[in-house]
């Protein structure tokens, strides 16, 4: 019985081509998703991963060597992964609930959002309680019914209008989201919290009428039906592993340490080719990487522009969380959720205006998170018992430009002023609180390209896009399509890619069984 073999044993002799229905292009989230899929489906299916482990930007990594901490390096929580995927795919994954949504330190005070306990959130939103419910209220109802059709073929822009209340499709999809923000709330630091989450990942200016920031918005807001930010159970890599177990037990193939570096095709078929010499014949090609990689790797000019990543990601191990200067709220409590730095409205467009002239902005709104506060599965028992908790934090308008010409000096600039910045909130310089002085680490843009070759840094791949066709020939397509017939996009490049979701996985799928 004859066999596919990767070749001769004689150093330099040509590999023969290993014939599979399917090759998937990069071992992200999604890339497994779709593999799992495809192999449920009983297509035959590589995948094929420049690195040596799986998961792409969707992992967990022993970040602090030494110490027994599993920190989700890069993506670290989980709001657009659909119960239906999930389900479909058998995974083994626990999301830990958020009780807590938010504390913003305010002076010797601070608003906590708790969503066990309305009465004192209202009381701190103060003036803005009533306008806060109600805006939450109508996002509610936008995820409620939007979030179903992001795993469907693609509807039209006005049928998706149909569903959406008019004042607030004028709201997210009309006119710049800081207006709205502005008309809607008096207070500046509730518009800024409630506007982060049209910046994490975007550089963005919020009263732009391109309206960059309000799709980000957007996808911050409508995943999994309620828009809620779960905390992923054991870590990012957790998520990933299951899903790559899914693929494999339906038969897929998982190659690491294969870089890509060409794919041909005509349409029918195509040959991939790694940097190792080996060679794939297909009949299908599922693109996991950035569509400025695909266009390279097709011998293409980019049909989009320069990707541009926004946020510097700060990592950190501490003996204990620092103390506030707010005495009504535990330390526990403020951490718990989305921890709001120097974040008001007016902040934030300071910071992006000093951005947007390639300064490192001298007061950067960042916002952090404790994932150990949730989830103590993920530090070792010596750590659990010292009382040892992970932070997380973001530091928004940190482009790509400005880490360009001295990507090591502008890393340590840009993490000495997002720590200051937190600094000036707290009771306590935050170095007091560290585990050692080696256990914080901070990863800009550039490092993200370098790490996971995703092109300036940009965790979304390129611009996000609105959920629904924007042109008469996209309506019932997936979204995922290329001018290949045979070449799909499987990654956060797609429309309704971006975050950790495996929904472009899913529809790159979808559209590649029907073909």
């Amino acid at each position: 019985m004859s066999r596919t073999t990767f070749g001769g044993t004689l150093a330099g002799m040509a590999r023969t081509p290993e014939f599979v229905d399917v090759v998937v292009v990069g071992g992200g989230h999604n890339g497994l998703t779709a593999a799992a899929y495809l192999a449920e489906a009983g297509r035959s299916v590589v995948v094929l991963e420049r690195t040596d482990v799986v998961g792409g930007a969707a992992r967990s990594e022993t970040a602090f060597p030494g110490y027994g901490a599993h920190v989700s390096t890069y993506a670290y929580l989980v709001s657009l992964m659909p119960d239906l995927i999930i389900d479909e795919l058998g995974l083994d994954i626990e999301l830990a609930t958020r009780r807590i949504s938010s504390y913003t330190p305010v002076g010797d005070r601070g608003i906590l959002v708790d969503q066990g306990d309305r009465q004192r959130t209202d009381a701190n939103l103060g003036v803005d309680a009533s306008a806060w419910h109600r805006w939450y209220e109508a996002i509610g109802q936008l995820a409620k019914t939007l979030a179903p059709t992001l795993t469907e073929p693609l509807r039209s822009a006005d049928d998706v209008r149909r569903l959406v209340a008019d004042d607030i499709w004028t709201a997210v999809f009309e006119r710049p989201i800081a207006r709205t923000l502005r008309e809607r709330f008096a207070d500046d630091v509730v518009r800024g919290i409630v506007a982060t989450d049209g910046l994490i990942g975007a550089f963005a200016d919020l009263d732009d009428p391109g309206l960059l920031g309000n799709r980000c918005y957007l996808y911050h807001v409508v995943g999994r039906g309620t828009g809620r930010w779960d905390v992923p159970v054991g870590g990012m890599g957790r998520v990933s592993g299951e899903i790559a177990r899914a693929a494999t037990q339906r038969g897929a193939t998982i190659k690491t340490d294969c870089e890509v570096t060409s794919i041909e095709t005509d349409g029918q078929s195509a040959t991939v080719r790694s940097a190792d010499g080996r060679s794939f014949r297909c009949r299908q090609v599922l693109s996991g990487v950035a569509p400025a990689v695909l266009a390279r790797l097709l011998g293409d000019a980019p049909d989009v522009p320069s990707p541009e990543g926004a946020q510097l990601k700060v990592n950190m191990l501490l003996h204990r969380l620092p103390r506030l200067r707010d005495t009504t709220v535990t330390a526990e409590q403020a951490f718990a959720g989305t921890f709001h730095v120097n974040e008001s409205l007016s902040q934030i467009e300071r910071a992006y205006a000093q951005a947007r002239r390639g300064q490192i902005p001298d007061q950067p709104p960042c916002e952090s998170y404790c994932h150990s506060l949730a989830d103590p599965s993920i530090l070792s028992e010596e750590l659990r018992a010292r009382g040892a908790q992970t932070m997380t934090m973001f530091g928004l308008h940190m482009p790509t430009r400005l880490f360009r010409d001295d990507p090591d000096g502008s890393r340590q600039r840009a993490l000495e002023a997002t720590i200051a910045s937190l600094d000036s909130v707290l009771a306590e310089p935050l170095a007091d609180c560290l585990l050692g002085p080696d256990t914080i680490e901070a990863v800009t843009p550039v490092d993200l390209e370098h790490k996971l070759a995703m092109p300036g840094g940009n965790i979304w791949h390129r611009d996000l896009q609105w959920p629904f066709a924007e042109s008469t020939d996209e309506i019932g397509r997936w979204g995922v399509e290329t001018q290949r017939a045979n070449v799909y996009v499987c990654g956060a490049g797609a429309r309704r890619g971006g975050g950790v979701s495996g929904i472009p996985g899913r529809n790159a799928a979808m559209a590649a069984l029907e073909n």
